[in-house]
């Protein structure tokens, strides 16, 4: 089939590389505009139009996928399907008519759950021990379209999201290719998504990704593995902000009172409304990352002190 492949970020990018060698034809890809990034704050290539730059394939850039000069060039290149993974905009109805197979979406939950931005952080948050990958037809509602097909995928007690998106990035492009084939072959068949087990996952803020010393450790530790690597977990020291990175909840340790931290030589304790868990990496502002025991070390952290 003719291909126009609609993404962003990163973790769209092992979808193009299972669609460039898949045999299908790639015409062209849409993503978002080149936006500051870095110290410099320079304009940047989004990493799906760095990978078509790479590969001589057209890129196009709409601030809106409404514009008509898009809406042109889309009818032009005349796509049969157009394939997308976190393009990040969302998409008209009159660009969604112009492919004879519509936009095929790759979304990283089992819909209907989670439906939205941020689907593999709120199943971690929320301590979901499975999740997976769809691929469904985009319509004009919120992830509702019929879907084709699906992938599963256990969430391990360690697992950041980051680590979970890109197991997820790698079976679901293979599950994508998979079903732009049916398509292509007649034998693709959508089925309506349930009504029952709607779950909405908007996407984490930076205040999301406080960590709450008042709630029960194993929530601090799904907090923060689900603000890994973004929005990024973080918590206050002496009224300045401290990045952190995964805790390890202990199941027997010393009674500390919430964000009360204890500085041994084994590592740093923090107290939960529970037990407390064990720091792993911090940040200090302006500092590079360092173990805990190396930070606690560094600021001469006393007894009593706490995170706010």
């Amino acid at each position: 089939m003719r291909l126009v492949f609609a993404g962003t970020p990163a973790v769209a990018v092992p979808a193009l590389d299972a669609i460039a060698a898949s045999g299908h034809e790639l015409l062209a890809v849409v993503t978002r505009p080149d936006a500051p990034a870095g110290r410099g704050r320079g304009l940047h290539r989004s990493p799906v139009g760095a990978w078509a730059d790479a590969h001589g394939v057209e890129v196009l850039t709409p601030a809106r996928p409404r514009e008509p000069e898009f809406l042109d060039r889309l009818r032009a290149l005349a796509p049969d399907c157009v394939p997308v993974v976190a393009y990040g905009a969302l998409v008209p109805p009159v660009a969604l008519e112009i492919p004879r197979h519509g936009w095929i979406n790759l979304h990283f939950s089992l819909l209907p759950a989670w439906r939205g931005a941020a689907p593999v952080q709120h199943a971690v948050l929320h301590g979901d021990e499975l999740t997976g990958a769809s691929v469904f037809e985009l319509e004009e509602g919120l992830d509702t379209g019929p879907v084709y097909g699906t992938v599963t995928d256990e969430i391990r007690p360690t697992d950041t999201s980051g680590d979970l998106l890109e197991r997820l990035a790698h079976s679901g492009a293979g599950l994508l290719v998979a079903v732009l084939d049916a398509i292509d072959a007649g034998t693709a068949r959508a089925q309506p998504q349930p009504s029952e087990g709607v779950s909405l996952a908007p996407k984490l803020t930076v205040e999301d990704a406080r960590v709450r010393w008042t709630d029960p450790a194993f929530a601090v530790d799904r907090r923060i593995r689900a603000c890994t690597p973004a929005p990024g977990p973080w918590t206050t020291f002496r009224d300045d902000r401290v990045k952190l990175g995964p805790v390890t909840p202990l199941a027997n340790g010393p009674e500390l009172k919430p964000g009360e931290l204890l500085a041994e030589k084994s590592g740093v304790l923090v107290g939960t409304a529970t037990g407390p868990v064990r720091l792993g990496e911090v940040r200090a502002a302006g500092k590079k990352p360092m173990s805990a025991g190396d930070w606690a070390r560094g600021a001469r952290v006393a007894a009593g002190e706490v995170f706010a």
